[in-house]
């Protein structure tokens, strides 16, 4: 007898949000970054269209996680121009299939997942790299990432002071008064990006600046660093001599030498050569590559965000609401 399939779901930012707290997310993201580094998620570089003369960005980023199993694609679009608009400048949804079947199982929102997986994956750095007595984080950048930043470190780590610049304070203000009631930890404005960093444990860059807005010699020694902006070749955060100094780690090497603009122009800097990477998040977690050593050591992670991570997370997310009747059915 033919086995019969329920239709497809429709999962909003709403649903999306409701089935993905920040605590859950943490732990599956330190198992998705397991999962690619021990070969068992079949991923490939994303494909990257520029879109228009203002060179928006326009990624299909697939992924199957063998295990799981989970099959899916996340397409995300970059348009720096839909600030102007009253939109958000990172938009995504997210494709799930059935892995036995090839058949459509949901279509949701990927713009909060990406936001919240981000920020989960750089707490998943802090918990592998970050001293265990790290408690005054650095926030450069006041937008979602910066948000999701804050809201995922602060469950890996006891904060208790958070230091936010970017260069238009009234959104720090904005930031500040939104985010200091969900956290114990002082939040204040600093006047400056160095004053921001300097002696900082962690520092979280979530920019969109294509020019270094951090340099080496405001970072103290033992500091932990989660770069998650800079995700094309010509972009970059970090001054060469930081990213030398420090000991350097990524999600995907493959992707980081040919998309990461903090490592691919350093190197062609001449400051760093592609051994300089210590390895994959993945690979520190399994215990496969040393992690921090010692409590002088400067640590960077180096993100730009992997297919697997969205996959991951919208298999959790569909299952839960499927499990709760959360969603809309429809039918192609």
């Amino acid at each position: 007898m033919q086995e019969t399939r329920s239709d497809p779901i429709l999962l909003t930012e709403a649903d999306v949000k409701a089935l993905l707290p920040m605590d859950d997310l943490i732990p599956v993201m330190a198992s998705a970054l397991s999962d690619f580094s021990a070969k068992k998620v079949t991923q490939p570089l994303r494909t990257v269209l520029a879109v228009g003369e203002q060179h928006a960005f326009y990624g299909v980023m697939p992924a199957y996680i063998l295990g799981t199993p989970a099959l899916g694609t996340k397409l995300v679009t970059v348009f720096g121009g839909n600030a102007q608009r009253g939109l958000p400048t990172h938009l995504a949804m997210i494709v799930l299939l059935d892995p036995e079947t090839g058949a459509l199982l949901a279509l949701m929102d990927g713009r909060y997942i990406t936001e919240a997986r981000t920020g989960a994956v750089s707490a998943v750095s802090v918990q592998q790299l970050a001293r265990e007595d790290a408690s005054v984080l650095a926030i450069i950048g006041s937008g979602v990432q910066a948000r999701s930043h804050l809201e995922a470190i602060a469950r890996v780590r006891t904060l208790t002071e958070v230091r936010v610049w970017s260069r238009t304070p009234a959104k720090v203000g904005a930031f500040v008064t939104a985010m200091q009631p969900q956290t114990d930890a002082r939040i204040h404005q600093a006047g400056s990006c160095e004053e921001a960093v300097r002696d900082a444990a962690i520092v979280a860059l979530t920019t969109a600046s294509k020019e270094p807005v951090v340099r080496s010699e405001w970072i103290a020694d033992g500091t932990h660093i989660c770069a998650v902006g800079a995700c094309r070749p010509a972009e970059r955060e970090m001054d060469a001599t930081l990213v030398a100094r420090g000991s350097l780690y990524v999600d995907s090497r493959e992707a980081a030498l040919a998309e990461a603009g903090d490592i691919v122009l350093a190197i062609k800097d001449g400051a760093i050569g592609a051994t300089h990477i210590k390895g994959e998040l993945g690979e520190v977690v399994d215990g496969k590559v040393p992690g921090r050593t010692a409590a002088e050591q400067v640590t960077i992670f180096k993100s730009l965000g992997m297919a697997v991570e969205d996959v991951a997370a919208a298999h959790l997310v569909y299952q839960r609401a499927r499990a709760s009747g959360v969603g809309t059915e429809f039918a192609l």
